[in-house]
């Protein structure tokens, strides 16, 4: 299976805030920026994973992590992630 690019979101659990960004390795990312390796996000730590989407290249997961950081890309994880949002489950299924 060829490799995927990762776009991913992270929820600071100090501040509420996002961090949006790529990777080809989610779960060695995500353990850099637990252990405060990763500069940008070491002084809002701990975080979540609270989303994440594969993408075949590189290019398409910069564009999608670029669209992600927008005001309709914020929205849409929102709907998207309503039930975690509300704390509500969905029974539909």
């Amino acid at each position: 299976m060829s490799s995927f690019y990762y776009t991913y979101i992270l929820e600071s659990q100090k501040d509420g805030n996002w961090y949006t960004g790529f990777t080809q390795d989610l779960q060695s990312r995500f353990e850099r920026h637990q252990a405060g390796k990763v500069s940008s996000t070491k002084h809002r730590r701990p975080f979540k994973l609270i989303y994440f989407e594969g993408c075949r290249n590189r290019q398409d997961a910069i564009n999608r992590e670029k669209y992600l950081k927008t005001h309709y890309g914020k929205m849409f994880v929102k709907r998207r992630l309503k039930s975690y949002f509300t704390g509500q489950e969905d029974n539909d299924h």
